[in-house]
């Protein structure tokens, strides 16, 4: 069946006509060889934002979030990561397989996706010190912001702030995947860096959430980003004339960041239409909604997949639930749509 409104990513939106007029009158160079000038306006404005002093623009965030862990891990050191963080679910285990990390999972005691501080402190005091060569050493801790299994949920700045501090008193550096954080940032109404915290490494996307085609960042202090380039290379990450996408992610920065909280809203409309027809949907955090089978219900959620699928609404299953998220192309024609879809199917779902 043909999708009449997709909702499976926030990455499947097509690039504006403003990005694609910049990304034709792109200023370009070799960015391996001597640099492109796009690219550095673009690393240098992100780093800005985020509060961190350099920033490496990467191909994807997967590659990113590697890269940082390529450079904070040593082979066969531990880090942790909230349970279905991305960077331990959905980068094929290259934290393990080509950083050389063993991941372990941190408990989350304020709920899913959100660990505590106490939560770093309890797994810290079990940590041997001072003992035996063999022993497991812990040298990172991962969050994500927002936690895309989790629902789009948020680290809250308090409690950024507060996981960064506990990290950094038992001596572990942070990493944050912070591909949506400017969701995060919008539906705090704060600043992109506030949402971030004092972490010590972090990456963004520009295409989730933002509208552009391609593109993450990774950024940090200026020696771990020298390190990183490096990383980047080896990984054949070296992209040259890539002003040419940059300069989309520039006009997302520009055009698309003001508005991105206007997706939270829309996901609001949507999980109240959603609730009506008996089905489990949370009010979103942000612009991802998780969706269950009501009370009493002997549907799946591979039923409400099916049901969804077969009627257009693009969605797609993640565990014991669907996941929907509304982006920039999602407008209030398409919700308005997606209502009447979710409507007609709810006698088939049961």
């Amino acid at each position: 069946m043909q999708i009449q409104v997709d909702f499976r990513s926030d990455t499947v939106t097509k690039p504006s006509p403003a990005m694609r007029e910049a990304m034709a009158r792109a200023h370009v160079d070799d960015d391996v060889l001597d640099g492109d000038p796009t690219v550095e306006l673009l690393e240098e404005r992100t780093a800005r934002m985020l509060g961190q002093e350099a920033g490496l623009f990467m191909p994807s965030g997967s590659m990113a979030n590697l890269c940082a862990l390529m450079i904070h891990l040593g082979r066969g050191d531990r880090f942790y990561a909230p349970k279905g963080a991305h960077v331990l679910t959905h980068e094929l285990g290259t934290g393990a397989w080509l950083a050389g990390g063993m991941p372990a999972e941190l408990p989350c005691s304020f709920g899913p996706g959100v660990p505590s501080p106490d939560d770093i402190r309890a797994v810290a005091a079990v940590e041997p010190r001072g003992q035996m060569y063999y022993d497991l050493r812990t040298k990172l801790v991962c969050l994500e912001n927002t936690h895309n299994q989790a629902g789009g949920v948020i680290l809250g700045r308090t409690v950024m702030n507060d996981l960064v501090a506990a990290a950094h008193d038992v001596g572990w550096p942070v990493h944050l995947d912070g591909a949506r954080i400017w969701h995060a940032a919008a539906a705090q109404d704060i600043l992109p860096r506030e949402a971030a915290g004092p972490v010590d490494s972090i990456t963004v996307c520009f295409s989730k959430g933002l509208g552009a085609p391609v593109g993450s960042m990774l950024l940090g202090p200026k020696d771990f980003i020298t390190k990183a380039r490096r990383a980047r290379k080896a990984l054949g990450g070296g992209m040259r004339q890539s002003g040419v996408l940059a300069a989309a992610a520039l006009v997302a920065l520009e055009q698309e960041l003001p508005r991105i909280d206007e997706d939270r809203i829309r996901a609001t409309t949507l999980s109240e239409a959603i609730r009506a027809v008996g089905l489990d949907c949370p009010p979103p955090a942000t612009n991802i909604l998780t969706v269950r089978p009501g009370p009493g219900s002997d549907a799946t959620a591979g039923d409400i997949w099916a049901a969804w699928r077969e009627a257009g609404l693009g969605c797609l299953l993640m565990g014991d639930a669907v996941r929907l998220v509304v982006h920039r192309d999602i407008d209030v024609v398409a919700i308005t749509t997606a209502i009447l879809l979710i409507t007609t199917t709810a006698k088939k779902i049961g």
